[in-house]
């Protein structure tokens, strides 16, 4: 029997410096509100907003939750893995 399961999550990583604010989160209302926005884009990597500039590369994106006051920064690979440049608590 087949199995039925939802669209597939997008792989997350982090660069260098995105990791190191990971290193810097102190409170568990902090942590929530990246893991919300991070599930969002998991699930669909085209949810934030292209960031106008260079278009050599992967195109730069931006999701900003309104609810937890956050945004992230991030690329999307073309396998599919969204890679966190960084996050700013709005």
């Amino acid at each position: 029997m087949a199995s039925v399961s939802g669209p597939r999550r997008a792989r997350i990583a982090f660069s260098d410096s995105a990791a190191k604010q990971l290193e810097n989160i102190s409170s568990e209302a902090e942590v929530r509100a990246l893991d919300r926005a991070l599930v969002v884009i998991s699930v669909d990597p085209e949810a934030g907003e292209p960031i106008p500039g260079d278009t050599t590369g992967p195109q730069l994106r931006q999701y900003t939750d309104e609810f937890e006051a956050v945004r992230v920064l991030y690329f999307v690979t073309v396998l599919r893995t969204v890679v966190v440049v960084a996050y700013i608590e709005v």
